[in-house]
């Protein structure tokens, strides 16, 4: 059984891997004021509520929140007695992988990148629909070539809410129309169907350069909200960051 860890910005997302299998996925909101007492307690309450009785045979973790690194892990050391692996740069070098500015990238981003690479085997583009909008390309023999970076949905919308009077948080729905009659579907209207665009054209820009129609791949949170990308994405992968971590783990002893 391995227990993958993403601490990310918007939640801390935990997967349990067993039988070939993602059998338990749990998030919590990532609260970096919060104690570690707090996320201990939450995490062995899932372990009790699935009844779990055996600790993780491994445990792999990803952070892109410094102040959550090492409350987690000390929480993996405190409930179930080992130190989990943990990827950061120190770890690249045992990857078959080559990561170019490798304290810059965030070690998500790579996670996607080792789970794209492993399961394609060809140049591809991980779009992760999270806090930031990503798109990181990996070429076919595991070079990760570049990213680029949006304000996720979400955040698009809560920056209209925080410095706009008249304006507010919306649900993530797809308007029925590009004409906003509201303010609700002018809102959707305006994100949603500007970053239909959005992805689109990064994607299709990426392609140019790389002269190859590489495939891309949704995952993150939001990766369904966007209903009208259903066939344009050649899949949609929810676990593949926690894929990627699990991978890792394979690759790379604590």
């Amino acid at each position: 059984m391995l227990l993958a860890i993403d601490i990310g910005n918007s939640d801390v997302t935990l997967g349990i891997y067993t039988d070939n299998n993602w059998k338990h996925i749990w998030r919590i909101t990532s609260k970096p004021d919060h104690p570690e007492l707090f996320f201990a307690v939450k995490i062995r309450d899932y372990f009790f509520e699935a009844q779990l009785k055996t600790n993780p045979d491994k445990i792999v973790l990803s952070s892109v929140v410094p102040s959550l690194t090492n409350k987690i892990r000390n929480i993996a050391v405190t409930l179930f007695g080992q130190e989990p692996v943990i990827l950061s740069p120190a770890l690249y070098n045992k990857l078959p992988m080559k990561i170019l500015n490798p304290y810059e990238i965030g070690s998500d981003l790579v996670a996607n990148a080792v789970a794209a690479y492993f399961k394609y085997g060809q140049t591809c583009i991980v779009v992760d629909f999270g806090t930031a909008l990503t798109f990181t390309t990996v070429s076919g023999d595991g070079t990760i070539l570049g990213v680029s970076i949006v304000p996720g949905l979400k955040t698009a919308i809560r920056s209209l809410s925080q410095n706009t009077a008249k304006l507010f948080d919306v649900p993530l729905e797809m308007p029925d129309s590009a004409l906003g009659r509201n303010t609700v579907s002018a809102i959707q209207s305006g994100i949603i169907l500007g970053y239909e665009g959005l992805v689109k054209n990064i994607v299709t820009k990426i392609r140019e350069e790389q002269k190859e129609p590489c495939p891309a791949i949704a995952t993150g949170g939001l990766a369904f909200v966007i209903t009208s990308l259903k066939d344009f994405f050649y899949a949609f992968e929810p676990t593949l960051t926690l894929d990627g971590l699990r991978m890792v783990a394979e690759k790379c002893d604590a």
